[in-house]
């Protein structure tokens, strides 16, 4: 008997997930300090720069997030141990360097967080798969692959914002397409009786785009990316601009290890920027402004690749790796303005490189991970020059050829982890790291209103040595977890005061009344000592409260080199910082949130003497869910409107953070 025919269910076939290629991150992470940062923290915020300083002790190198910060002083650093404007954090998306290729910081304009899935931060020298410029650690941030979110603000300061994100399929390639765009009046920094009619508002129109193709290639997964970014911005005083732009290309080939077997990373990366800077001398009355210094153009590139080989099983998993990274650029720049115009033109500049190879491995049993790392790195600091003639002539008033200088380093960490059960964990890690100087270091003087700071070709590597101890426990409804840790900085590169104005000095010329001369010089060594904390708990079904505490005690020995910085703290550098957020569910369509950020004091000079006092910032917000998908919400920052120091002039003027700012917006998302 011939059955018959039945109707059968259609054959299932496994969806085809395209994503960035990448590797997962590294199984022994986990016996260091690492803090993860997902989708829905960076959610409520409008930079990148402020949802990471919610972590303590990560921060730009002044109290202002990017939102108000010069280019130059937004490098990031992780820990406070010694804050700089090139940052001694690297900072990578999807393994690609952000940091410019001229000055180490990060244009945090070029990034929207709507883009991002998440952010790994992992706290203390990222030696091993890492490298240079990972001092005090690495900010690894992925960029989002599935779902679409937008997000429309506009609210005081003529603020306006608008960002959207998104990730579809066309056949069998992803498409990923990101802008934003963000424009504001800003505020005055200098407040009060102090406020003259030099002191402006710190304006700020900025934008970006990025568009990236995700395809399969055979067992590996493709991804090209290209994005795009300019800022125009006021610094605070009349006549005192930065203009900030730049590009970025990458290709990234990739395939992910199996559970038993082997996978592999080859990536490749291009980075142009330009920045123009003008920066003016003050009256005494901070009634006027005089041009000082006219940086019209700093062209630099930056190029680099990178690969990886590794190996999972289940108890060991290893990587073997290199990467080599070049970058080259120079300031064009006009200065020493007398009778109306600038009398001198400069160029200096130059090229540095960094090559290494490193191999990491991590090993498991029972309740233990052991995992280590080894590298060896080469610089070079090659074809450097500073250039001065005099503008009406041309004639050649300084020919400065620093000679070429380059050099070797080993790094090495190493970090175990013991599982107590019942979520409990013991983890132990010592670690060492080095930070080249940047173009901008060694080549670059600038001004900041009276005040006058010196390059310094002559400067070597930075080098940290550190141990740290940690301790977590974690739950359905908890996560405890506390590091402590010493660190020690060898030749940190530090702004030393060479002396006061008015007085005219060798080569950085006239310091005007008010004004201080500096030199950025190798200062012996910092060490310190610190203790980082958080606490996140569900209180029932509606209510989630999380608090964190950083305490850093760094202190600088300046040997023989800057033996008045001897017992001082690095400048920017507080001792105290924390933070708490309280998240309340009110209903299914409203919900409450509200964080506090507390810092002790720091200080706005090497000297100690720019007292910038302590500060608390309260930021809410609520959002009203209008429909699937679709909210509406009304934020506001520094809600009590607290005068926060973020600066002070040698004559004692203080600048301060944004006072109470309020933005009301609509944000759509889709899976």
């Amino acid at each position: 008997m011939i059955p018959l025919p039945v109707d059968l269910p259609p054959p299932v076939v496994a969806p085809v997930v395209v994503t960035a290629a990448r590797l997962p991150p590294l199984r022994g992470e986990a016996a260091f300090s690492v803090v993860r940062i997902d989708e829905k923290d960076l959610a409520g915020a409008v930079r990148v720069d402020e949802a990471l300083s919610q972590t303590p002790g990560v921060s730009l190198f002044r109290r202002t997030s990017s939102l108000s910060a010069n280019p130059t002083t937004q490098g990031i650093s992780l820990r406070a141990i010694a804050p700089s404007g090139a940052g001694r954090t690297l900072v990578l998306l999807d393994g690609a360097p952000l940091n410019d290729p001229f000055g180490g910081w990060v244009i945090w304009s070029q990034l929207a967080p709507e883009a991002l899935a998440g952010a790994d931060i992992v706290r203390g020298a990222g030696a091993g798969p890492y490298g240079a410029g990972a001092l005090t650690g690495v900010i690894s941030l992925r960029e989002r692959d599935a779902g679409a979110l937008a997000d429309l603000s506009t609210g005081t300061f003529e603020t306006t914002r608008a960002s959207a994100a998104g990730a579809g399929r066309i056949g069998g390639v992803q498409l990923f397409a990101s802008g934003a765009y963000s424009h504001g009046d800003g505020y005055t920094p200098v407040r009060g009786p102090a406020r003259g009619a030099a002191d402006t508002p710190v304006d700020l129109d900025a934008r970006s785009a990025a568009l990236r193709l995700d395809a399969p290639l055979g067992e590996a997964e493709l991804s090209v990316r290209l994005g795009g970014y300019s800022e125009d911005r006021g610094a605070g005083l009349a006549g005192a601009r930065a203009k900030a732009t730049g590009s970025s290309l990458s290709a990234t080939l990739a395939r992910a290890p199996v559970e038993t077997g082997w996978g592999w990373r080859l990536q490749a990366w291009r980075r142009e920027s330009d920045l123009a800077n003008s920066s003016v001398a003050v009256a005494a009355n901070r009634a006027t402004t005089t041009p000082a210094n006219d940086q019209y153009a700093t062209p630099a590139t930056g190029r680099g690749v990178n690969a990886a080989l590794r190996w999972n099983s289940p108890r060991f998993e290893g990587e073997v790796g290199l990467d080599a990274r070049f970058a080259e650029g120079e300031v064009r720049e006009r200065f020493r303005y007398m009778a109306g115009a600038f009398t001198r033109d400069r160029r200096a500049g130059g090229e540095t490189s960094v090559a290494g190879a490193y191999v990491e491995g991590a090993w498991t049993r029972d309740q233990w991970l052991l995992a280590g790392g080894l590298r060896l790195d080469r610089w070079t600091s090659s074809n450097g020059l500073r250039i001065e003639r005099d503008a009406a002539t041309g004639a050649v008033l300084l020919a400065d050829r620093p000679v070429d200088r380059d050099g070797q380093v080993a790094t090495a960490r190493l970090g175990a982890r013991r599982d107590l059960g019942l979520g409990r964990a013991l983890r132990l890690a010592a670690y060492s790291g080095f930070r080249p100087p940047t173009l901008n270091e060694l080549h670059r003087p600038f001004r900041v209103g009276n005040d006058i700071t010196e390059a310094n070709a002559a400067l070597r590597p930075e080098r940290l040595l550190g141990i740290e101890a940690g301790v977590s426990s974690q739950g359905e409804s908890h996560l405890i977890e506390a590091t402590a840790f010493w660190n020690r900085i060898e030749d940190p590169i530090a702004n030393v005061t060479l002396g006061a104005g008015p007085a005219t000095f060798p080569r950085a010329g006239f310091v005007p009344a008010g004004g201080v001369l500096r030199e950025r010089r190798n200062t012996g060594e910092i060490s310190a000592i610190g203790l980082e904390a958080r606490v996140t708990r569900k209180l029932g079904a509606a209510v989630d409260v999380q608090a964190a505490l950083s305490v850093t005690d760094a202190r600088v020995d300046g040997g023989g080199v800057a033996p008045q910085l001897t017992g001082k703290r690095p400048a920017q550098a507080p001792i105290w910082s924390a933070t708490t957020g309280v998240q309340w569910r009110v209903s299914d369509r409203l919900k409450l949130d509200a964080d506090l950020t507390w810092e002790g004091k720091r200080f706005d000079d090497d000297l100690n003497s720019r007292v910038l006092g302590a500060g608390l910032r309260i930021d809410a917000r609520a959002d009203w869910r209008l429909a699937k998908g679709v909210t509406a919400y009304l934020a506001a920052d520094n809600l009590l409107n607290e005068e926060i120091e973020v600066s002070r002039t040698a004559d004692g003027v203080a600048g301060y953070a944004n006072p109470r700012m309020a933005r009301i917006g609509l944000r759509v998302a889709f899976d």
